[in-house]
């Protein structure tokens, strides 16, 4: 995932002045990008000469612009076709590592890519998968059961008109496969008198894409890994785009964040490890400026901490979201799922 935009052949990284205002001080070390898609982060930082960059993503398809920066900058980029929350496995001194940035967007070039078919502007057969997936989309609507699809759009999406999508959802699927066609349609069709400044469809995709790609999980391991794996002194940089994905970014680091300027007269109450020092307590988001460039940054917000210890207790972090991992767990019928493969 990247939230990198290319319009007229030019890439716009979202909120980059920003994120390189707060790495700049750290320069002369290594920094891994987690969500390398089309560069924009990695690029500007290998303009200074005595950086490197480690660069993952788990779209084998990004490797066309790896293998541009693997030629020019031989000794101080490499990339890597894994997820980030298996960043644990990235071999490095850490003393040498300086940032860890995640940015949880989707680019433009992802989203219109009609094999993919992240976008509920894209045709044919449901897909999602964003690479090292274990199924697909259109695996999820043809053999989820209906609570279990109720549970994916209510909690993923926040749609409260879930039920009855889902009983549509039920109903079609019996004498038809759902392409990404039908399933826009049948949402318009429980939707059709609701106004809303976005499209119908955007929550329900959104939903399927967090299922299919595991993005919870793969946020929490991330970002805790990344914890793991960088030194004291070093910073972890992350990009939101949803209210899901920032308030699980949010908890991380305040809640185990330094208090600044404790009450001598109020206690204490929280017993956490002290991981990380914020700067910021609210997150920074795109200037209008930037918003007009590229409005797809809107709703973009970049939170970002130092960490201070090496000690750490991440269970109150993975007991508050459980629920979700749950959810992203949900199994359905294999065997159902094998059938549908050759109809």
């Amino acid at each position: 995932m990247s939230a990198t935009i290319k319009l007229e052949n030019k890439h716009f990284p979202v909120l980059l002045n920003e994120l390189i205002s707060i790495i700049s001080p750290l320069y002369g070390g290594t920094f891994i990008d987690c969500t390398f898609g089309q560069a924009g982060y990695s690029k500007k930082i290998l303009e200074k000469k005595y950086n490197k960059v480690i660069a993952i993503d788990r779209d084998k398809d990004v490797y066309l612009y790896a293998k541009e920066l693997e030629k020019k900058y031989k000794k101080r980029f490499c990339f890597k076709n894994i997820k980030f929350s298996q960043i644990n496995n990235i071999k490095i001194k850490s003393s040498d590592l300086k940032a860890i940035i995640f940015d949880l967007g989707y680019s433009i070039n992802q989203i219109k890519d009609l094999n993919k078919g992240l976008s509920f502007k894209s045709t044919g057969k449901l897909n999602m998968k964003m690479g090292l997936n274990d199924f697909s989309c259109h695996e999820v609507i043809s053999n989820m059961t209906e609570n279990n699809l109720i549970k994916i759009f209510k909690f993923f999406g926040d749609e409260k008109y879930s039920k009855k999508i889902v009983r549509k959802i039920i109903e079609i699927r019996k004498r038809k496969i759902i392409n990404t066609e039908d399933l826009t349609k049948i949402i318009n069709s429980i939707k059709k008198f609701k106004n809303s400044k976005i499209d119908n469809s955007t929550k329900i995709f959104q939903a399927l894409r967090i299922f299919v790609n595991k993005e919870i999980s793969e946020l929490i391991n991330g970002l805790i890994n990344a914890f793991y794996l960088l030194p004291i002194g070093g910073v972890i940089a992350v990009v939101t785009f949803h209210s899901l994905e920032d308030r699980i970014v949010k908890f991380f680091f305040r809640n185990y964040s330094e208090i600044k300027n404790p009450s001598r007269y109020v206690p204490n109450k929280n017993n956490n490890i002290r991981c990380f020092k914020l700067q910021n307590n609210k997150p920074i988001t795109p200037n209008l400026k930037e918003q007009k460039i590229n409005p797809s940054s809107r709703s973009a917000k970049l939170r970002f901490a130092t960490k201070i210890s090496n000690e750490s207790n991440f269970e109150e972090f993975k007991q508050k979201f459980k629920y979700l991992i749950d959810i992203e767990n949900l199994q359905f019928d294999k065997w159902k799922s094998f059938y549908f493969l050759f109809r």
